[in-house]
């Protein structure tokens, strides 16, 4: 297995709640690409109009607040490739495991890199190699069964797998 993703850097700080990755407002919309436009919009309102691939890096917390799993599904479907912070809330952690979206802990990442640097990330070694500094970086290592699940899809492509 060798999982790589790369994108260039969007950071954000401490204590994202899922109320600003995705406002209550919009989720009565069950179509992930409308929940894209509406990324993030509370905190940065061009985020959904970035193009290419994303990599968000967060300092402490990202995802807290209501368990509402549009957030990291909002977030996938904007271009988002992978999210490092210094730490997830837990549910969101395993909301965007379950759809397949990269979370890495890694220490002190918000100042390890700079709005814009380009990131290849190998998820099988946790070995983020910021391309534009020429540094690398570590995260915690995700397990093999997760590596598996994001490898898949998702969970539910996942189990549809391992289940014939």
């Amino acid at each position: 297995m060798n999982l790589k993703v790369k994108g260039k850097v969007v950071t954000f700080g401490k204590d994202i709640n899922t109320d600003v990755i995705i406002p209550s407002r919009y989720l009565t919309n069950l179509d992930p690409k409308e929940l894209a436009k509406h990324a993030m919009e509370g905190i940065d309102p061009n985020f959904s109009q970035k193009k290419g691939e994303i990599i968000i890096v967060a300092d402490t917390n990202f995802g807290c607040g209501s368990s509402r799993e549009q957030a990291p599904i909002a977030l996938k479907y904007a271009g988002v490739n992978a999210i490092l912070a210094e730490s997830f809330a837990r549910i969101f952690y395993r909301n965007a495991i379950n759809i397949g979206l990269p979370v890495l802990e890694c220490s002190n990442v918000i100042n390890r890199v700079n709005p814009g640097d380009q990131l290849s990330i190998d998820l099988t070694s946790g070995s983020v190699r910021n391309l534009t500094e020429q540094e690398i970086l570590q995260t915690r290592e995700l397990p093999d069964f997760v590596l598996d699940i994001i490898e898949d899809g998702g969970l539910i492509a996942h189990l549809k797998k391992e289940r014939g």
